[in-house]
C-alpha cells in the first residue's frame, strides 16, 4: 500500500442496486474515520439507490457510474483496496464471468487482474443465493482472490463488519513482517 501521510489509503466503494445501497453512506463514514480516502463507483442500477448529493459531500469526490470519454478529465486516484457492497447476483456472475459491460463491473474486472484486496459483499434473494450460476461464480471469485463476506441468513452485514472483514483480507495478503505496529 502506498503511504499517504498516515492514511490507509484509496478504497474504491462499488455500490450495486440492492436497499442496502440507500444507507451505503455509513459506510464511507465508517471507512473515513479508520483513515481511508473513498471514492464511491456505481452500477447504472446502483446510482439510483443513492444519495448522490450526500455521498460527494461526504468524499469530496464525484459518484461514479459511466465510462469517461476520451480526452475527458478526471482520473480517479489508484485504488488501495475495494469493497464491493451490496453486491449482487447480476454483478457477482458478471464480473465472476469477465463480462464487463458496465463502468463498475469493468473496473471490477481489470482490479482484481492486478491483485488488490478486494471484498464482496453479496446481497441476493434466498433464490438467487441458490441458483448454480451464483454458487460457481462465488467460487470462481474466491479462486481470483476476492474475499467474500456472505451473512448465512442473507442480510446484509453491519458495515463495521464490512470494513473489520476488509482489513482481515488485507493483513492476510500482508503476512507478518510487513513492518507495521
Amino acid at each position: 500500500m502506498r503511504d499517504l501521510s498516515g492514511a490507509r489509503g484509496v478504497l474504491y466503494l462499488v455500490v450495486c442496486a440492492a436497499p442496502a445501497a440507500a444507507r451505503v453512506h455509513r459506510l464511507v463514514i465508517v471507512a473515513q474515520r479508520a483513515g481511508w480516502r473513498v471514492l464511491v463507483i456505481a452500477s447504472p442500477m446502483g446510482v439510483r439507490f443513492l444519495d448522490v448529493a450526500e455521498i460527494e459531500r461526504l468524499t469530496g469526490e464525484p459518484v461514479r457510474y459511466d465510462y469517461r470519454m476520451p480526452g475527458e478529465e478526471g482520473e480517479p486516484a489508484p485504488a488501495d483496496a475495494v469493497v464491493v457492497a451490496p453486491a449482487t447476483f447480476n454483478t457477482v456472475n458478471k464480473w465472476a464471468a469477465g463480462i464487463a459491460d458496465t463502468f463498475a463491473v469493468g473496473l471490477l474486472c481489470e482490479l482484481t487482474g492486478v491483485g488488490l484486496p478486494i471484498l464482496a459483499v453479496p446481497l441476493v434473494k434466498p433464490a438467487l443465493a441458490a441458483h448454480v450460476a451464483f454458487g460457481r461464480s462465488l467460487h470462481a471469485l474466491r479462486g481470483m482472490g476476492v474475499r467474500v463476506l456472505v451473512d448465512p441468513a442473507g442480510r446484509m452485514p453491519p458495515w463495521e463488519e464490512v470494513l473489520r472483514e476488509l482489513h482481515r483480507a488485507i493483513d492476510d495478503r500482508e503476512g507478518p513482517g510487513d513492518g507495521r505496529p
